[in-house]
């Protein structure tokens, strides 16, 4: 078993794989240390066709490999596929199209809200994986056969983990309900957050419109900073140190070095003076001109109850239809819908989960629809007026 290093070798296997009508494929990736993932081995299967691809080659260009990802007219197959998408749409500036994840056909298909990959491929065809090798560095090189092992299993046997989901699909028919997530998962936004979003993804309790301007400058600048030098974002400034510089508010070197959230000696740094601009540049902003501290919404009373009684009802429809709950309905979701109603824009309500669970869900808070427990069971009901 051996790595494909050259250009050659690359070119001749992806044009084998493009005459397939599906590709199986996974990656292998380190990114403790990094902001972006560092791709160190990628693997891809067709039904008599194997290939493990080594990215770090220097003698190596993967544009042949982006471009099979590219091809309209192969399917490309991955097992959670979030985070090796986000690898190809950030080293080949595309997102693979079709893509068929067997993680989300899974819970669609009744295999619960969070099987794993081999969990899933024992029930399927009854192999069982080594996990061994699960925690390798795959930056190092040579890579030893067992390791090579392990990481063409994650793709060969995801071609009858495949067949075996997109049967099932078709024969339940729901392939339009994958369909439906798919275009989610590869849609180009998820992929390319903008750093003035970036706030958004702390959990901080801020009192002040000002304190909020700080946190959206603050975070927007540790984005790009982590992203220009390719670190986490913890590396360029820890979540608690915004939130402190938030409240404190502090406008030159002296007051920096006062935080007890930042490094000492961390106040000389150019880093320190680039963050201090962009608060003192938050400070200035005319009162008029602050963002407006997002408002806890008031929730309607009987909300919470009703809450309780959508998820009984989730469960009961998600065991009818053989789909993990989760996929139907988020916790958010019953929130809103509970304290919304209609008005909530929600994923349970669009598309096949509004006609799966959505619509039942609002008839049950509109109480055109009841519950009630009968001979050990719970069951759904019309009351009568």
């Amino acid at each position: 078993m051996e790595l494909i290093t050259t250009q050659k070798e690359l070119e001749s296997v992806v044009a084998e794989l493009a005459n397939a009508d599906f590709v199986t494929v996974d990656t292998e990736f380190i990114r403790e240390t990094t902001f972006w993932p560092e791709l160190c081995l990628i693997q891809m299967a067709a039904p008599g066709v194997t290939a493990l691809v080594d990215p770090l080659s220097p003698a190596l260009d993967l544009k042949p490999f982006f471009q099979l990802m590219a091809n309209e007219a192969v399917t490309k197959v991955f097992h959670a596929a979030r985070q090796d998408i986000e690898i190809i749409f950030h080293l080949g500036g595309l997102i693979p199209h079709p893509v068929f994840d067997t993680q989300v056909a899974a819970m669609v298909c009744g295999f619960g809200d969070s099987v794993s990959y081999d969990q899933l491929v024992q029930k399927i065809t009854g192999a069982h994986i080594d996990k061994s090798s699960r925690f390798t560095d795959w930056r190092h090189r040579p890579l030893s056969e067992k390791q090579l092992s392990y990481a063409l299993a994650d793709v060969t046997h995801l071609i009858d983990v495949y067949a075996y989901l997109k049967a099932e699909l078709e024969r339940e028919g729901r392939a339009h309900w994958l369909n439906e997530e798919m275009e989610i998962l590869t849609a180009r936004e998820t992929y390319d957050p903008h750093p003035e979003d970036a706030w958004k993804r702390l959990k901080m309790r801020l009192r002040k419109p000002q304190e909020l301007a700080i946190v959206q400058a603050v975070a927007a600048w540790r984005e790009r900073e982590a992203r220009e030098r390719n670190v986490p974002r913890g590396r360029v400034l820890k979540d608690d140190a915004i939130y402190e510089i938030a409240q404190q508010q502090p406008r030159d070197a002296a007051a920096l070095a006062r935080l007890r959230t930042t490094p000492k000696g961390w106040e000389r740094s150019s880093t320190a003076a680039s963050l201090l601009a962009i608060v003192n540049a938050a400070l200035e902003i005319p009162k008029e001109q602050m963002p407006k501290l997002p408002r806890p919404q008031q929730v309607p009373e009987g909300s919470s109850a009703a809450a309780e009684l959508l998820k009984v009802l989730l469960r009961l429809i998600a065991e009818k239809e053989g789909v993990a709950a989760k996929v139907l309905a988020s916790g958010d979701d019953i929130d809103r819908i509970a304290a919304e109603g209609e008005a909530a824009d929600v994923g349970a309500l669009h598309g096949w989960r509004r006609e799966v669970f959505g619509e039942q869900a609002l008839r049950l808070v509109r109480g055109e629809l009841a519950l009630r427990f009968e001979r050990r069971k719970i069951v759904v009901f019309e009351p009568s007026t």
